[in-house]
């Protein structure tokens, strides 16, 4: 009896560790197919016997992102919509250009945790971890510092110092996906109700709508 107890539990926990990670792949590559017309959960394959060199390379990240806009940065990404070959890998890459004052505004990742490294300058980041405690995890980085954000959690970054700043970001999916916080609540399409966003922001139907208007 003590025997069946021990061995059913073993088995309980070599399934829980299973289903706690990512499938393992059942072949070298798969080159997502953007044509296919197969609609699964990611991107379908193409004939690997096709594969090319250009399919696993990315040409670009030395060039510098224009931070010419309303944030003052720059997302220089290389998922699997810019490198084929990345799919079902499980990872995917970025790099982030700052100007003096920018910010990466508060986004979240739903598919991905990320790490960041400092190539050049100094950047205040933080995440906010989630209900109910939201407590704010912040640091000051400097060149060749590096900071994690874990999945799913809203997180940020702003050039603190007077110079351009550059980063690089890796990230654990070759689609992490991106919801920046400030876009999806006041510019989605159709407009989320204005009442909505007043009760929310705990503010006034006015200034809700000079808010959507910018966006």
């Amino acid at each position: 009896m003590a025997t069946h107890i021990f061995f059913s539990g073993l088995l309980a926990l070599c399934f829980t560790i299973a289903i706690a990670t990512d499938n393992s792949p059942l072949q070298d590559f798969c080159i997502a197919d953007s044509t296919s017309p197969v609609i699964l959960n990611g991107l379908a394959c193409k004939d690997p016997k096709l594969a090319q060199a250009n399919d696993f390379s990315f040409s670009g990240l030395h060039i510098a992102g224009n931070t010419s806009n309303a944030v003052g940065s720059r997302v220089t990404p290389v998922t699997v919509a810019q490198l084929s070959g990345l799919n079902t890998l499980g990872i995917s890459f970025a790099r982030v250009d700052y100007a003096p004052g920018g910010i990466n505004p508060p986004h979240l990742h739903p598919r991905a945790s990320e790490i960041l490294t400092v190539l050049k300058g100094c950047l205040e980041v933080g995440f906010v971890t989630s209900n109910p405690d939201n407590r704010l995890i912040t640091k000051v980085l400097q060149k060749g510092d590096v900071f994690v954000f874990p999945v799913g959690l809203i997180h940020f970054q702003r050039n603190a110092g007077q110079h351009n700043a550059v980063a690089l970001a890796a990230l654990s999916s070759q689609n992490p996906g991106v919801i920046t916080i400030a876009n999806a609540v006041f510019g989605s399409n159709p407009a989320i109700s204005s009442d909505i966003l007043a009760k929310a922001f705990q503010t006034d139907n006015k200034i809700v709508n000079d808010i959507q208007s910018k966006f």
